[in-house]
């Protein structure tokens, strides 16, 4: 399951986000530090999803510096 839903992220306000980015960042480096120091971590996985949250939130508030928007296809194709 993910960390953040897409929807969810799209729905915080810009300053929220990068609160959340901050969080997500750190706990990341805590996770990194654990597992060079030779330790082992509970889910491995983590490392993994986080990486991918923080890469999608920071992808969203690149698209609205720019201006895009994710317009719904209703799952049909363009031909």
């Amino acid at each position: 399951m993910p960390i953040m839903r897409v929807k969810e992220m799209r729905d915080m306000p810009s300053e929220e986000r990068m609160k959340k980015l901050n969080e997500l960042r750190t706990e990341l480096l805590r996770l990194k530090t654990m597992v060079k120091a030779g330790g082992t971590i509970e889910n491995p996985t983590r490392i993994r999803a986080l990486r991918k949250t923080i890469a999608r939130i920071l992808t969203i508030e690149h698209e609205e510096k720019l201006g895009i928007t994710k317009e719904k296809t209703g799952g049909k194709r363009k031909k």
